[in-house]
């Protein structure tokens, strides 16, 4: 057991779990990965009651982490480590490897988000495979496969939760589906079955399916945008070539070496009625971008309003190769400061197009934004954004306001580094920002929580587990007040704590009951650590 120790306190309205996933573990045995994406996921939470904290962390029991743990080695490959057939095989099971793998069997190291369908929990990345959780314990409680419950080979862990609790997401048919595709699906709230453990998919409904733009050139997309009424599909430049991953294994490439981005291309932007499943016949369009993460979406006066992150090129991932990430800061920055850096950007898009006006009309009618939706001759829309801000990563929203009109957004504060320096507010009425900060200290992804009787936007908390390289500045969590952006409470850790990707807060509700006293801590007292391996 391991002492920690609160400086501050908690409001005690917070009540509920912070549920965090990134990867954990980089080597087994005498084999490492190569890139950060393709460590072990390990899951690690905070659960808050009456202002006490509970701590645990475990790895997630894939069968990817079971395999690798058995064979005291890395034996499944991942985004950016390709395995090879263990060189004591004999030439007829190395043959047989190969084959099997010109159809990839992917990963199901699922190290990127936590998502939820119905009221089951899962660990996610960006395969066909996700594994439940129980997001008390951190049990692994086992693995699904979108296969079985629809025609899907990838899909995202940036799904959306209406206030009905119905879940959206998106995938990709590329390989025995027929006619390659992108896919929108729900899963209605009510799909988990506890007493029969079904898995929530089972309930899922197809919305739509969108075909490809060029058919063997996929594009990549790591989430979506979504309002009252519409989803954003955002095709962008940035595509998985299929031919390159149907023979990566043959060509000894890692699967992360089949993307390209095409910058004389251009971006789609698809819009899909929730409701009836019909795709916008407009076409929009917009130069060649890169793009991970939506930050929020909404609709005002006759226009589709949505703001993204934007990068001008796809250098971000070579950015989280284990060989840079190992390098001085300041000597990363000095030699890759050629990067894009992440910009934050809006764009609208008219739904009622005047066809009698003249070409090359900006049909944009809002007083608030500078982006553009140029009318052309043959009747699509050239849309050019608004720069909001730059220089800002992993956002999030006070999800009350997702798909609403909303004014502030947060994130993590990067520069020409794979390490994020600060966690900033920004207020995209008056463009300007707020920041936290601490030297030598990177804060993972910031989670707002709003107050329980809140009547502005920003008010409620904001949640972060901050880590340094400085042996002698423990891992901490931090409680930023969200109006202010003052810091309120932080809980120091005396143990490790892993960098992360992405998480979600789960209210109490959901949780019903607690967990019991097995570890806690208050006002400048020290409290004990749970830690599962």
């Amino acid at each position: 057991m391991v002492c920690f120790f609160l400086l501050g306190s908690i409001p005690p309205w917070l009540r509920g779990t912070l549920l965090r996933n990134g990867p954990g573990l980089f080597s087994v045995g005498n084999t490492s990965y190569k890139h950060w994406f393709d460590g072990m996921a390990l899951i690690h939470s905070f659960t808050f009651k009456d202002g006490d904290v509970f701590y645990r962390s475990k790895f997630l029991n894939s069968e990817t982490y079971k395999k690798n743990i058995a064979a005291n080695r890395i034996i499944v490959s991942e985004f950016g480590t390709m395995v090879h057939p263990d060189p004591c095989k004999n030439i007829f099971s190395k043959a047989f490897s190969y084959f099997m793998n010109a159809i990839p069997d992917f990963t199901d190291n699922n190290l990127i988000n936590i998502i939820r369908y119905g009221e089951d929990y899962y660990a996610s990345s960006e395969v066909n495979y996700i594994n439940q959780i129980d997001p008390l314990t951190l049990e692994t409680l086992g693995r699904t496969n979108y296969r079985n419950h629809i025609a899907i080979n990838l899909a995202t862990a940036h799904p959306h939760y209406d206030e009905e609790g119905t879940t959206y997401n998106m995938g990709t048919a590329i390989m025995n589906f027929g006619r390659p595709k992108y896919v929108i699906f729900k899963v209605p709230s009510n799909a988990t079955d506890k007493e029969k453990k079904k898995p929530a998919l089972r309930k899922v409904e197809l919305i739509c399916s969108i075909p490809f733009h060029s058919t063997l050139y996929p594009s990549y997309f790591h989430s979506f945008g979504m309002t009252e009424n519409y989803i954003i599909f955002v095709e962008q430049a940035f595509k998985l070539d299929i031919l390159k991953l149907a023979t990566a294994y043959f060509r000894d490439v890692n699967w992360g070496s089949c993307l390209k981005f095409d910058k004389d291309d251009i971006t789609l932007i698809h819009l899909v009625n929730k409701k009836t499943g019909k795709t916008v016949s407009t076409k929009y369009y917009a130069d060649a971008f890169v793009v991970f993460h939506h930050i929020n979406a909404y609709e005002e006066d006759g226009h589709v309003v949505f703001d993204l992150i934007t990068y001008q090129d796809s250098n971000l991932y070579d950015m989280f190769y284990i060989h840079n990430m190992k390098q001085d800061v300041d000597k990363f920055i000095e030699t890759n400061n050629e990067f894009s850096r992440p910009t934050c950007q809006r764009f609208v898009l008219p739904l009622n197009i005047d066809k009698e006006a003249p070409p090359d009309t900006n049909l944009v009618k809002l007083q608030d934004t500078t982006a553009t939706a140029v009318l052309k001759q043959d009747g699509s829309i050239y849309c050019t954004p608004d720069t909001i801000f730059e220089g800002l990563e992993l956002p999030g929203i006070n999800y009350k306001f997702n798909s609403k009109k909303y004014r502030y957004f947060y994130g993590t504060r990067v520069d020409w580094s794979p390490y994020p320096s600060k966690i900033a507010k920004v207020d995209i009425a008056t463009r300007t920002h707020q920041v936290w900060i601490e030297e030598e200290c990177y804060p993972s992804e910031p989670v707002f929580v709003a107050s329980p009787d809140a009547v502005e936007e920003d008010e409620g908390v904001i949640l972060s587990s901050v880590v340094s390289f400085n042996p002698q500045k423990p891992p901490f969590l931090v409680v930023l007040d969200a109006k202010s952006f003052k810091e309120i409470a932080r809980a120091t850790i005396d143990t490790a704590i892993h960098m992360d990707l992405h998480g979600l807060f789960i209210h109490d509700n959901r949780l019903l009951p607690l967990l019991p006293v097995v570890c806690m801590w208050g006002k400048a007292a020290p409290f004990y650590h749970t830690r599962y391996i």
